[in-house]
């Protein structure tokens, strides 16, 4: 089955895992498509405690790394913004971590505007 494969990550540097974990994912399928998108919102730093700079560098080097695409949006309506990319893509899944309990709400509110994509927690 082909993949299109989306990675969400967030301020955290953590975020390397989620995409390996993408990474892994999309490698099952070689006619796969691997993308990661970074949205933040206007007023906020792309990676918690870095510049922008040293942040779309850290992005740029682990998406390089695995051959992924990096997509990085600033936006009002960061839900609005994955789901009209992931539906421009048609992205069958999307990989995202879970670590705040408003993170449960995001995760849900994706789900209720991206039906019959398989999310990976």
């Amino acid at each position: 089955m082909h993949k299109n494969v989306l990675v969400c990550v967030t301020q955290q540097k953590t975020c390397e895992n989620l995409i390996r974990a993408g990474s892994r994912i999309s490698s099952e399928d070689e006619d796969s498509n691997l993308y990661v998108i970074h949205v933040v919102n206007e007023k906020d730093k792309l990676l918690y405690n870095l510049s922008d700079g040293d942040a779309l560098e850290y992005l740029f080097k682990i998406t390089k790394e695995v051959g992924a695409d990096l997509i990085v949006k600033r936006s009002k309506d960061v839900i609005k913004s994955i789901v009209e990319f992931a539906e421009e893509k048609e992205i069958t899944h999307i990989v995202l971590g879970s670590s705040q309990d408003s993170s449960k709400n995001f995760v849900g509110k994706l789900q209720k505007k991206l039906p019959g994509r398989e999310f990976i927690i």
